[in-house]
């Protein structure tokens, strides 16, 4: 595997991300943390800075599928990171999700 390609990751028990809410992880070798969601039953992870004004997202709130920045109010879709509400603008990094075993992965390179 090249250094750029993504390689599926255990970030955490799928049992451990709140119903409809979402759940922070730090990776080792990584500067900044990951977010873990829930939507019925489904499971999403994204950067967790936000990519307006890098601001933790684990401090915002997660309603209707997006998560809402604590600095601007500005929000993401929580299953593609199309900014959905002003002043954002830029997508948030999104990684393809798996669940195995009960446990949630992603593909994070």
């Amino acid at each position: 595997m090249s250094s750029n390609e993504a390689e599926f990751r255990r970030l955490c028990v799928a049992g451990d991300v709140p119903p409809s809410g979402f759940l922070r992880i730090e990776l080792p070798g990584y500067d900044d943390g990951f977010l873990v969601y829930e939507q019925s039953g489904a499971y999403f992870v994204s950067d967790e800075m936000c990519t307006h004004a890098l601001v933790s997202l684990s401090q915002g709130e997660c309603e209707d599928g997006q998560i809402f920045c604590p600095l601007h109010g500005g929000a993401f879709d929580i299953r593609t990171g199309a900014p959905t509400a002003a002043p954002c603008r830029i997508k948030l990094k999104t990684y393809a999700v798996r669940v195995e075993n009960g446990d949630v992965y992603a593909a994070i390179p």
